[in-house]
């Protein structure tokens, strides 16, 4: 099957680089977002989010007239999503009402041997509703669930597992999870990436490469969830966490993680309730896992809040209204803009909301803070580190780790990532 043309519906940190890498192997490709700021951007050769060599590689792409950015879906052989997929309420119900939309929006353009791809990380189950909806909303096509290997449209489910900041290179590189509703949808589908990978396409069913994504997170999660309530015991007990670990790790077979402020991003701090929703009696680890990872932000924040009370000991002149904070780092991982479900961003607001004085906020992958900080103060590492009187890093950005043990002298630091010389 050759694909002339592909539509890729949600230009976000996933779409933008996919449907980049696709155009920058001479395919036609129409990006579909209801951003119209976005849109704008990619079409003149520009980026919207921050990830290393993609402005570069859009800009060719655009260049040459090979990707193009719209805001309706348009007739294409292959049509791959790539929207979000959050969780609602307290329960933490999958919302896919973003994945209902954009089967919505390509429904009246497709026509019969198209291929739809949900890339979308989902829970199980998401691949078959989205077919449902199409089918719902192109009564004169035949869909696999209907139509078997016969069918008119072949529906694939082919979730991403790339690292932000190495998303173009692990794009190509890394094996892929193919899912198809039927052999001829892995098929199609398998074809489909053959035009960029480089990594092999690994065939299963639609079900089990939902939960492959779903399980690769969740077992990062837990992991990660050992790391961070082993820094809550350890800071309990007067044990220097990074030194324990880098001790621990020594054992051939022993390869516990760095703690941190939580757990951020739209995949690992939200993957795993997808599977507990799904089986909540049986999913206890991966369910207490979440909690630990989403109680360590109001832990940081208590160690903040002791930190203020430390210094107004110290300095009897001062009220709280006269301590300035400062909180470096926002995103939810090092050297992105990425702000989705970040613990920095969660621990940021909340000293912002609560303490009296100053508070400011340090992120240098941004040029605006997001709404919920908007009356906060965007500062200057350098205006940071000369002013603010406690100092909480939250980030590992690479500007953080490149500030010189003597500027960190004598400073009172909350240090959750571990990289400033007082911690180690």
């Amino acid at each position: 099957m050759k694909f002339n043309t592909i539509s890729v519906v949600g230009l976000g940190y996933i779409g933008l680089p996919t449907a980049a890498v696709f155009a920058s192997r001479k395919v036609k490709v129409i990006g579909v977002d209801v951003n119209q700021h976005a849109i704008e951007t990619i079409n003149k050769g520009e980026v919207h989010i921050v990830e290393p060599d993609l402005d570069m590689v859009v800009h060719a792409a655009v260049k040459e007239g090979y990707l193009r950015a719209t805001s309706q879906p348009e007739p294409a052989e292959a049509f791959l999503i790539a929207v979000p997929t959050p969780f609602k309420g307290d329960n933490h119900e999958p919302d896919l009402s973003y994945i209902e939309s954009a089967a919505k929006s390509i429904a009246p353009v497709l026509s019969r041997g198209n291929l739809v791809v949900l890339e979308s990380t989902s829970p199980v189950g998401a691949t078959e509703q989205m077919a449902a909806w199409l089918a719902e909303a192109r009564p004169d096509l035949s869909f696999p669930q209907d139509a078997g290997e016969d069918s008119d449209i072949r529906i694939a489910h082919c979730p991403e597992r790339v690292l932000p900041g190495h998303v173009i290179r692990e794009l190509v590189s890394n094996d892929r999870v193919i899912g198809g509703m039927t052999p001829k949808c892995s098929e199609a589908a398998s074809n489909l990436y053959g035009v960029f990978l480089q990594g092999q396409c690994v065939v299963t069913t639609a079900r089990t490469a939902e939960m492959c994504k779903l399980t690769e997170n969740s077992f990062r999660d837990v992991n990660i969830a050992f790391a961070n309530e082993l820094s809550i015991i350890c800071d309990k007990l007067d044990i220097n966490v990074w030194e324990l670990i880098r001790l621990a790790n020594r054992h051939p077979r022993v390869n516990i993680l760095q703690p941190g402020p939580g757990v951020g991003g739209h995949c690992i701090a939200v993957d795993p309730w997808f599977i507990v929703s799904s089986a909540p009696s049986e999913a206890q680890l991966i369910s207490t896992a979440r909690k630990v990872n989403d109680g360590k932000p109001l832990w940081v924040q208590e160690k903040v809040k002791l930190a203020i009370a430390d210094f107004l000991q110290a300095n009897s002149d001062r009220t709280a209204a006269d301590v300035t904070i400062a909180c470096y780092g926002l995103a939810f991982k090092p050297d992105i803009d990425d702000l989705r479900e970040s613990p920095a961003l969660q621990i940021a607001k909340g000293l912002f909301a609560t303490h009296p004085g100053p508070v400011l906020m340090v992120e240098p992958n941004v040029k605006a803070l997001p709404r919920s900080l908007a009356q906060a103060e965007l500062a200057t590492l350098e205006k940071a580190l000369e002013s603010a009187d406690i100092h909480v890093l939250l980030v590992d950005h690479k500007q953080f780790k490149a500030v010189s043990p003597e500027l960190l002298e004598g400073k009172l630091i909350i240090d959750s990532r571990g990289c400033w010389p007082e911690n180690h």
